[in-house]
């Protein structure tokens, strides 16, 4: 939106000291101290709405007995993030650029079923919230149909070529093959990557998404440690996002050239600015939670933006914290209901699922817990950063 106004200025009344908003890293900084400002100015006057709505947390009855006092604290202070970052994106970025688009529909859909998800924790009491299988298809319909059209969006050189590519592909009977851009990149490998096909690509596309988000939400189980983490993995995607972009850049580190990918370190530094903001209110003793309407967007925000850098793998490694948490209620559910099974009485591999809970009944305070998970998410992330490199 600004990007237009500071173009016509520049260009149209030769006003020269706006086309220095051309530049992408300018509007990166620039999306990241406005919604940084959104957050701390619009967070007080939010968190006094939700605390008068009476919009608080229902603690689980089976978690920690030391989580029983934030029973009634705001929640679904997720919102704030989400309008922190739409605002920036929608000021700084380039609106014709697909990827922008498909990005912030995916975050603010999955969204949209944690906000419904949160209203009924609230209105009703219910810590469970949505039926899982509802909020399954709900994740599956915006997770398929993203999946689909990041098969085109991404092989395609513009945005306009992707409804002729699409056509071509139907009008071929399914069978035409798209460019090398969505094989499965292996880091650390210099050109090493693995022709999955277009419904190989959709497949993992769909988990990378759904996948990422539940997994953001499981982890926000404490406070600040969801956000710190998705912070710091945004911007690390951002790094990504300008490298596959860039041409020369792309070519230099051997990744493939993604027109348009670029633009998506505007939204990247959108989420960091909105990251930091919220946690300014959710670090410990939390004043506010962000609520499944913040972990499941932000969750399907980073695993929409790994698609389209090609970086699915290194999302798993610098995401090991969100992995770890997952895997822990995966194995948990599981061995339990082997037990039971087996022996007739269910019983348990970890003290208490997620793995956050587990640290908290060895003994661990909730900030040790919190900070390092946030130590061990910065060293997974420079691990990640250095496959820019290490090939």
């Amino acid at each position: 939106m600004l990007l237009e106004l500071m173009q016509w200025l520049a260009q149209d009344l030769h006003l020269r000291f706006f086309a220095v908003f051309n530049y992408l890293t300018l509007r990166a900084v620039m999306a990241c101290g406005t919604a940084l400002l959104i957050g701390l100015i619009a967070g007080p006057a939010v968190i006094r709405k939700l605390a008068a709505l009476k919009i608080g947390q229902a603690v689980r009855t089976d978690g920690p007995q030391t989580h029983l006092i934030k029973s009634g604290t705001p929640t679904m202070g997720g919102a704030l993030i989400l309008i922190g970052i739409a605002a920036a994106t929608l000021l700084w970025a380039d609106l014709s650029n697909r990827f922008i688009w498909v990005v912030l529909i995916v975050t603010l859909g999955f969204g949209m079923i944690g906000w419904v998800d949160d209203y009924r924790k609230v209105v009703y009491r219910d810590p469970n919230g949505m039926a899982s299988r509802e909020k399954f298809f709900w994740q599956t319909l915006i997770g398929l149909t993203a999946s689909i059209y990041l098969a085109f969006a991404i092989s395609a050189p513009s945005t306009e070529a992707v409804l002729p590519l699409i056509l071509d592909w139907v009008k071929s009977g399914f069978t035409l093959p798209l460019p090398s851009k969505i094989d499965l990149i292996v880091p650390l490998f210099k050109n090493v990557a693995y022709p999955i096909g277009i419904w190989g690509f959709i497949l993992l596309t769909y988990f990378v998404i759904v996948g990422t988000s539940n997994a953001v939400n499981l982890t926000d189980g404490l406070d600040g440690l969801a956000i710190m983490p998705t912070v710091l993995i945004g911007s690390a995607l951002g790094v990504f996002a300008y490298v596959v972009g860039r041409v020369d850049y792309s070519k230099y580190l051997l990744f493939p050239h993604i027109p348009g990918a670029g633009e998506l370190l505007v939204f990247c530094a959108a989420i960091s600015g909105a990251g930091l903001a919220f946690l300014w209110f959710n670090a410990y003793p939390a004043q506010v939670f962000m609520g499944d309407v913040g972990a499941l967007a932000l969750g399907g925000a980073l695993g929409t933006i790994a698609v389209i850098v090609r970086q699915e793998i290194v999302l798993f490694i610098m995401g090991g914290v969100f992995v770890a948490e997952t895997v822990s209620v995966m194995i948990q559910v599981a061995y339990f209901k082997y037990t039971k099974r087996r022996y007739g009485e269910g019983r348990r591999i970890f003290l208490m699922a997620p793995l956050h809970h587990h640290y908290e009944q060895k003994g661990w305070k909730e900030t040790q817990v919190v900070v390092r998970f946030w130590i061990i998410t910065m060293m997974l992330v420079l691990v990640g950063l250095s496959t820019l490199k290490l090939r």
